[in-house]
């Protein structure tokens, strides 16, 4: 759409939900704002899906809940992601069967390129560079994509068209009388979308005096010539969440997302009651009261050490004062790693999370209800992936983002893009993230295969969705990026990618595996370092720390489970939760009297 003015008016309309949702018409370039589990704008997604509308061009960081809900409507045409998950509650079956049958064509993008081709919609630019994914296959599955020389300095980088969207929607906590719009907390892509759409349609929790945004704190503001309409809907994202009023209510969402349950509107449907009082309750909470109620885990102090318990101390070991970890969008055991990480040996350590969106934040519980609220409280400061991106990831500062990897191959090329069945056709897996980016942008390329097999260690990937393309000090140092460990954990052991031969080696072996195992279970020929040991047992100190401080509800199971075994131990996790939570508001009330 190039040539459409993004200039609107400096007053935008007050309408209702369904006023909102006759402004977006068939065929638009279509953007959701929120992240996750948090702001996303449920209630006027309900609206748009009830209307019926056809051929929108689903166009953000990531799926998710929205973009079920939008295929279920029939309304999407084309997608543009970078990844879709359901997060605890897995893969999203709706896109999934949409993408392996061919019905929605999907176009895969990495973060970068996303976020640039955002920003020069944002900035009235033709195109803007990028650094390129080195050793993926991503530069051709981008829209548009080229590769150039850089006119300066004659480097070859990557280039993306402007990205314009038609529409975007988001929720957002509150508005100003005049139209000004505050956003608390992380605010993922939303600044990047909002200065790339022609429309910008909003719903928030309530509408204050002018003047009143100003005394909140911490904030990000859309002044009120950013956005198109408003409409007031109190619980507007509800069953997600929406600080300071409530909670993520994941006993909702585990009865909407259940497998065979009733349609997502249907689920949903129980959202129009208005938000029950335990996720509002449970907002009001704070690192104060996780600490009076004392100590909570899921774990017997005589139960035995569990591999993910293992592999999170093991990684927890790779991190130090110097080191600023990241928190992908999905990857509990690596969030319980760098939590333990801080709480223990290095105090130091940046860590980030909600895709960077919470910056320095203190090691809280994993407490599902409750970790966004201790995030943003505790957070040194509150971000956007885009800025993010361009303050940390792109200048090298982060060291460390440690993703699970559905395919390895020997090469320490990673496939989470779709694979092949040996019936034919192919399953199609959440995404690569941002992963093809800062593969190469941090200084330590980690990653972690949770169950070890001929089908996820292999000899090469279909799709090398992300990898490690510039593994030495004399291809990172040009680039301005330090050099750091190239390792992949498994539940059998640790394999180090060898900067020479550019091939996984077998350094650590986990207890009670034998090198056998090993090899009957690695789809290439293992090869084992000659200082090749053991990975110790967690002391009793840190593995106390462990289950009580940091992963009390045990949330680093998930990941180490049968498919058919996740909805039981989804469960009994969310069981914790609530029972965790409302420990917390009990001793808060007792207080309080």
């Amino acid at each position: 759409m190039p040539g459409v003015s993004l200039v609107k008016p400096n007053r935008p309309v007050v309408t209702d939900l369904d006023g909102l949702a006759a402004m977006v018409a068939d065929g638009d370039r279509f953007g959701v704002g929120g992240h996750h589990f948090a702001r996303l704008p449920i209630a006027l997604l309900r609206a748009l899906a009830r209307r019926g509308l056809k051929g929108l061009r689903y166009t953000s960081w990531a799926g998710g809940l929205p973009l079920e809900l939008l295929i279920e409507a029939g309304s999407i045409g084309a997608i543009d992601i970078c990844f879709s998950s359901l997060d605890i509650f897995g893969l999203p079956p709706r896109f999934r069967a949409a993408a392996e049958s061919g019905a929605v064509p999907v176009n895969d993008w990495t973060a970068l390129a996303m976020i640039q081709a955002l920003r020069a919609a944002q900035q009235n630019l033709p195109s803007l560079p990028f650094q390129l994914p080195v050793g993926s296959d991503m530069l051709a599955r981008i829209p548009g994509a080229l590769l150039a020389d850089d006119p300066v300095s004659g480097e070859p980088v990557g280039h993306i068209p402007a990205l314009r969207l038609d529409t975007l929607v988001l929720h957002a906590q509150r508005a100003d009388a005049t139209g000004n719009v505050q956003i608390l907390g992380a605010r993922a892509l939303d600044l990047a979308m909002v200065g790339a759409a022609r429309q910008v349609l909003i719903t928030v929790e309530e509408i204050v005096p002018v003047g009143e945004l100003a005394g909140t704190g911490r904030q990000t503001v859309l002044t009120r010539n950013q956005v198109t309409a408003i409409a007031v809907v109190p619980g507007g994202a509800y069953p997600t969440s929406c600080l300071p009023f409530y909670v993520t209510d994941y006993h909702l969402l585990s009865v909407v997302l259940a497998a065979g349950s009733q349609s997502l509107a249907d689920g949903l449907a129980l959202a129009e009651d208005g938000v029950p009082a335990f996720p509002r309750h449970a907002a009001r909470l704070g690192a104060r009261d996780i600490v009076a109620a004392g100590a909570f885990s899921a774990a017997t102090p005589d139960e035995p050490i569990r591999i993910d318990e293992i592999l999170a101390v093991r990684i927890a070991a790779e991190l130090d004062n110097g080191c600023f970890a990241s928190a992908g969008a999905v990857s509990p055991l690596a969030n319980v790693a760098y939590r333990l990480a801080k709480a223990t040996h290095a105090p130091d350590m940046i860590l980030a999370t909600m895709s960077s969106g919470h910056l320095d934040v203190a090691p809280s519980p994993l407490i599902l209800s409750l970790i966004e609220t201790l995030d943003a409280e505790t957070a040194v400061a509150h971000a956007g992936g885009d800025d993010s991106y361009s303050t940390y990831y792109q200048a090298g500062a982060v060291t460390h983002e440690i993703v699970a990897a559905a395919k390895v191959d020997r090469h320490g090329r990673v496939n989470t893009l779709a694979i092949r069945k040996p019936s034919g056709g192919s399953i199609r897996l959440p995404g690569q993230g941002g992963m093809a980016d800062v593969a190469n942008m941090h200084r330590d390329y980690l990653l972690y295969v949770p169950r070890h097999s001929r089908l996820s260690v292999v000899e090469a990937v279909e799709i090398a969705s992300s990898a490690r393309g510039l593994l030495t000090e004399a291809e990172r140092a040009p680039r301005g990026y330090r050099t750091g460990r190239a390792l992949v954990f498994t539940n059998l052991c640790v394999f180090r990618l060898d900067p020479e031969e550019r091939q996984l080696v077998v350094a650590e072996i986990m207890p009670g595996v034998t090198r056998d195992e090993i090899r009957e279970a690695t789809g290439f020929p293992v090869r084992f370092a000659a200082d090749c040991r053991d990975v110790p047992l967690p002391d009793a100190t840190v593995l106390a720390v462990l289950r009580q401080r940091i992963d009390p509800l045990g949330l680093g199971r998930l990941e180490f489970v049968e498919a058919r075994d996740r909805a039981a131990l989804t469960d009994d996790i969310l069981r914790l939760d609530r029972l965790a939570v409302e420990r917390c508001l009990s001793r808060r009330s007792e207080v309080s009297r």
